[in-house]
């Protein structure tokens, strides 16, 4: 054990804290060069314990690697450099530097050996992102902020009363493999759930990510959710709950990006499907799946951001972020649709794409285990991830009919982004081995056999066929999806205004009721007291004396009775 390397989660972090204090192009360097290296630190990081502390008589472990943590790790310092870069002409001061305390943080989550430093790794990653979407400004970003700040609050109790459940009952902070057989456990699962998107609060995502800037979106898509992975695959791997927890994020993504007419809130449904591939993955438990897993999460960040980021590009260049406002762009930003086409083959898992060379990997593994009716499910949920994002966005955005919007390419910074995220979608699929080689597990899986190319061309056919057919019931329309956040952002607070307006007339008749009886009680004390009332009546000395003897009387038996 040696406490010689630097931290890189401390490293990006500090970074990000020090970029309000640049200016010009010396903010611009360290925009992109922080995260690089950040990135040869965890390169720096040896299998094992390195840094080790003491904390209320347990022992924390900050800094711990092995090859998954490396892997997750190098994947947020890559898409912190990548999204940095995309974001060098973003005005607001605010965004980059959370942003980067938010992947400084997600790497931190990737690298720590015990729970608590997960957990304030996590609380913080919370911070950050809360701060990247209400860094957009507007009056939808902070009540989108808000709402993305308390659904994360909610889990992050649940998980520190799982933690520290956990901790009562077995004296131990290590995060290791748990199985939630116990309600400390329990809770930390459905914590970890929480911010991978699980039902029933997955609508927290593309309620809160479309609502950040046009740079922001891309950092939000990379991190909460993917933390959220690795650590169930840390914690959890073979709960056989989490393969159909997985498989209804896949089908609740599907059909919620089918309706949805905003571009990023479908992008932000697509998250969450492919976020349930992986949970399925985790779930299924054996060392292909969690390979598989873990594959996706790495390629999976890489070509959602390049579906973001020319995503953001077009919201940057013509404000437009509809479909229905959309279409014809190839014309005027050919290096934004050629980089969104190249995401889009990815995240469709075409031959020669890095999706191609990951998502099967979770299928073959519920091949491999026999299990019939979560691979017909994942069979079927891969042709519904070409449907939405492999041909809706591309299509309505860029190649359908002409919406006569003329706008350019967005700047260099920005396209030179695109374009290494689109050579990060190409190089693993042309070349996995260097992929397979980071993955926890040792790989004997071959992607590119007869049958596996001909079965993804057949359903990459079949789902092109099924969508243009389609294209007539899917015609653009300004239109507006409901979701699971209707009962927070609806129903709870109509509910609560109607129980406000009920109080309040309740206590307005209730002071109505008592002006009335104070006022009766006046009126009968005004009677008594005047000239011919009760009071003024005189009375004889027999009488009086009779109700003084009354009254010291009452009085000894209050003071005698104990």
């Amino acid at each position: 054990m040696t406490d010689t390397v630097l931290h890189p989660a401390l490293l990006l972090i500090g970074g990000g804290l020090l970029l309000p204090w640049l200016r010009g192009a010396v903010r611009s360097a360290a925009v992109v060069a922080i995260p690089l290296i950040a990135l040869a630190f965890v390169w720096q990081v040896p299998d094992g314990a390195v840094w080790q502390a003491r904390f209320l008589e347990h022992t924390i472990t900050p800094l711990q690697g092995d090859k998954l943590s490396r892997l997750f790790a190098t994947i947020f310092a890559l898409m912190a450099a990548g999204g940095g870069w995309f974001a060098l002409g973003q005005r607001s001061r605010v965004e980059l530097p959370a942003a980067f305390v938010y992947a400084g943080s997600a790497i931190g989550v990737a690298l720590a050996g015990d729970l608590i430093s997960v957990f304030v790794f996590w609380e913080l990653m919370a911070i950050g992102s809360t701060l990247v979407i209400w860094s957009q400004g507007e009056g939808a970003a902070y009540r989108a902020a808000r709402r993305y700040l308390m659904i994360h609050l909610l889990g992050g109790v649940l998980l520190f009363a799982g933690i520290t459940g956990h901790v009562v009952q077995t004296g131990s902070v290590a995060f290791t493999r748990l199985a939630p057989d116990s309600v400390a456990q329990g809770l930390i699962l459905i914590g970890f759930l929480v911010n991978a998107g699980a039902p029933p609060l997955s609508a927290w995502l593309p309620d809160a990510y479309p609502e950040a800037s046009w740079s922001g979106t891309v950092f939000l898509s990379a991190f909460t959710t993917k933390v959220a992975v690795y650590a169930l695959m840390r914690g959890f791997p073979g709960t056989e709950l989490l393969v159909w927890v997985g498989l209804f994020m896949v089908f609740y993504g599907i059909v919620y990006a089918l309706l949805e007419n905003d571009m990023r809130r479908m992008l932000a449904y697509a998250i969450v499907n492919q976020g349930g591939f992986m949970i399925a993955g985790v779930g299924i438990g054996t060392e292909m799946a969690l390979n598989g897993a873990a594959a996706q999460a790495f390629t999976g960040i890489v070509y959602v951001a390049l579906l973001l980021m020319a995503a953001g590009s077009v919201l940057l260049m013509t404000g437009r972020r509809k479909f229905s406002e959309l279409g014809g762009l190839y014309r005027t930003m050919p290096v934004t649709a050629a980089c969104g086409t190249i995401g889009a083959l990815a995240i469709s898992s075409f031959p020669l794409t890095s999706g191609f060379v990951s998502k099967s990997m979770v299928s073959q593994a519920a091949s491999d285990g026999q299990m019939l009716a979560a691979w017909m499910l994942l069979t079927a949920a891969s042709a519904g991830a070409v449907l939405h994002a492999g041909l809706k966005f591309p299509w309505f955005v860029f190649f359908h009919k002409d919406s006569g919007l003329r706008p350019t390419d967005p700047p260099a910074s920005m396209r030179w982004a695109m374009v290494l995220f689109a050579l990060l979608c190409i190089v693993p699929g042309i070349w996995p081995e260097a992929l397979y080689a980071m993955l926890p597990h040792r790989v004997e899986y071959v992607p590119y056999t007869v049958a596996h190319v001909l079965t993804q061309l057949q359903l990459l056919l079949f789902a092109a066929l099924a969508f243009f057919v389609m294209v007539p019931p899917l015609k653009r329309t300004l239109t507006l999806t409901l979701d699971t956040d209707w009962v927070w952002r609806r129903l709870l607070p109509s509910t609560a205004d109607a129980l406000r307006r009920l109080l309040a007339a309740a206590m307005r008749s209730f002071g109505r009721a008592a002006e009335q009886w104070v006022q009766s009680l006046i009126g009968a004390l005004e009677r008594l007291a005047r000239e011919d009332g009760t009071l003024a009546r005189r009375m004889s000395t027999r009488s009086m004396a009779l109700y003084v003897m009354a009254m010291l009387l009452a009085y000894l038996v209050i003071y005698l009775v104990p």
